[in-house]
């Protein structure tokens, strides 16, 4: 039977670039999916605010995953049918996978004190101080900084102290991962539960069976990357490829973030068909 192909790719370091956060590159392509009505969903550590406002920029109208999989965020009307287990919020039908921020604060605050000279959190980071951290414009750091579901921290200690945090935040309920710059606390969640959940739900609503492509370059990506049908890597100017673990194809990139993403969606979806599962791709890369 004939799939359907999902694009589910991660945002910071893979569809924008890392130091001046363009996706210039990849538009000729990110045009040629929206022609072919290819969903394109971004699955990334951004939040609402800043993805509202990405999803307008770049030209996408699907539903998109925040905050690490914490939630996901479907245009109303974009299917025939409300999913179960979402509820109405402004412009979207929400599904929420990890209790509200206030939670991973108050834990934090009551749990952590040892640790509170090896890290800064986000909700003690002005505009201005983001801006340094991460070279966002001001406005975009504005809308980085609220955040609903987790809160990121900015290690400042060594790894045995890192380590031993993780440990205890683990102890405690919370969930901790690793970003390209930010550890981040929060629920039991991650961008591979969150892709499944979207998937089953167009599977559902298509009434055919679907293919999830994913691409992202960080160890935050993992997750999202091995439970996907085709993980792709996009290469990164500040690590190496994370190791994945699985059996499927996996593809990494020769160019840097939207270089690489254009690439290889050029390759696996637009120059072959995903459909019939005929990738010309070897699974050493691309």
């Amino acid at each position: 039977m004939t799939t359907r192909p999902l694009i589910f790719t991660d945002i910071d370091g893979t569809l924008l670039d890392h130091f001046d956060y363009s996706f210039s590159p990849a538009i000729e392509v990110i045009e040629a999916l929206n022609e072919r009505q290819i969903p394109i969903i971004a699955n990334t550590s951004k939040t609402f605010a800043e993805m509202t406002k990405l999803q307008q920029t770049v030209g996408f109208n699907s539903p998109f995953i925040s905050e690490n999989g914490a939630v996901i965020y479907i245009p109303i009307g974009y299917f025939e049918q409300q999913p179960q287990d979402t509820f109405t919020q402004g412009y979207y039908w929400v599904k929420e996978f990890s209790q509200p921020r206030e939670y991973w604060l108050e834990l934090l605050n009551e749990q952590a004190q040892a640790f509170k000279s090896d890290f800064v959190g986000f909700s003690s980071l002005s505009v201005e101080e983001l801006c340094e951290l991460t070279d966002l414009s001001p406005d975009n750091a504005k809308l980085a900084l609220v955040r609903h579901y987790a809160e990121p921290l900015l290690w400042k200690g060594d790894e045995t102290s890192k380590q031993a945090f993780i440990k205890l935040m683990t102890s405690v309920g919370a969930h901790t991962l690793q970003g390209g710059r930010f550890l981040h606390v929060g629920g039991d969640t991650d961008k591979g539960k969150a892709m499944k959940w979207l998937a089953d739900v167009y599977t559902k609503q298509y009434g055919t069976p679907v293919t999830t492509v994913a691409l992202g370059d960080s160890g935050n990506d993992n997750a999202m990357l091995e439970a996907a049908d085709i993980a792709i890597q996009i290469k990164s100017p500040t690590h190496e490829f994370p190791t994945l673990t699985t059996n499927k194809k996996t593809i990494k990139s020769t160019e840097y973030g939207p270089k690489g993403w254009a690439e290889c969606i050029n390759k696996t979806l637009l120059s072959s068909s995903v459909e019939s599962q005929n990738n010309p791709l070897s699974s050493e890369g691309a």
